[in-house]
């Protein structure tokens, strides 16, 4: 396999990336934590591609704290979009292949139907915002790219709504879940895997697509599941979100068409409970 660079290793996609590479037996990768690789040093970026000539980099840095990104909104937009743009135009000069971690957080979530990377991108907070600011940044940019955009990811490495439920649910006798904003739960391993598939695919069929776990619940489902299958005894009722106020506005329903990636790729995509299950026996074995 070609030499891949990871930028923004540190975090949860970064260590998913970590894990699959060593299952796999992929060598030539090196995994740069944003201390050691700043996407917004344009310099040290500079160094580090000449250092490396990478065929690949894999952007997993990102401004993620959906609420406090409504006040630090420049913060957001530097790392988001600057950071992005920047890595974009060293991919260019040193031709290298982008692929680009984005969000479903990109759609206003009005329309009850998965939604294609045709369909329009209207964010509702300055998370949503921003990330698309990268996308318009790359594409402008490059041509060697794969923007990804997922959903509601969690692993056993992080901070999640997974993880986050489990305590939770062994310390509290009631939780009240939100059960009117629809999405898709994706395994931070499964896009791991996608994304070496990718690579080893080679067919440079650049471009936007969107890659989640298959089907579709509300934040109480996905909870309800987690509590099941980890066994854990704590009762669950289920809210508006409108009974749960936050900084910043999320979509009612991002649930993301996979039509265009499982044609490209010939790619079978997991559903989500599956993936749930494996995540959550890991995070118990674990304890």
């Amino acid at each position: 396999m070609s030499k891949i660079i990871v930028f923004g290793a540190s975090g949860q996609l970064g260590a998913c990336l970590k894990v699959v590479s060593e299952k796999q037996n992929i060598s030539d990768i090196n995994f740069l934590p944003e201390e050691q690789a700043n996407i917004l040093d344009v310099a040290g970026l500079e160094a580090i591609f000449k250092s490396e000539t990478p065929a690949y980099c894999i952007n997993c840095a990102a401004y993620t704290a959906v609420d406090k990104a409504e006040d630090e909104v420049d913060l957001a937009r530097r790392i988001n979009r600057d950071g992005a743009e920047n890595l974009a135009t060293l991919c260019k000069q040193f031709n290298a292949t982008l692929i680009h971690i984005s969000t479903d957080f990109v759609f206003e979530g009005n329309l009850a139907r998965p939604l294609t990377e045709l369909d329009e991108a209207r964010p509702i907070n300055v998370y949503g915002l921003t990330k698309l600011e990268g996308e318009h940044a790359i594409e402008s940019i490059l041509n060697k790219y794969y923007i990804l955009r997922t959903s509601w990811l969690y692993s056993e490495f992080g901070n999640n709504f997974v993880k986050t439920m489990m305590r939770l649910g062994a310390e509290k006798d009631e939780l009240r879940i939100i059960a009117d904003q629809i999405g898709t739960p994706t395994y931070a391993i499964d896009l791991a895997h996608y994304i070496f598939h990718i690579i080893e695919n080679d067919n440079a069929q650049y471009g936007l697509y969107h890659y989640s776990n298959e089907g579709v619940c509300s934040w109480y489902d996905f909870a309800k599941a987690i509590f099941d299958i980890a066994d854990i005894k704590v009762n669950t009722l289920p809210i508006r979100g409108v009974e749960y106020v936050t900084k910043a506005i999320r979509p009612g329903f991002s649930v993301m068409d996979k039509s265009k990636v499982k044609g490209t790729f010939g790619l079978e995509i997991p559903y989500w409970r599956d993936s749930l299950v494996e995540c959550v026996g890991k995070l118990k074995s674990q304890n």
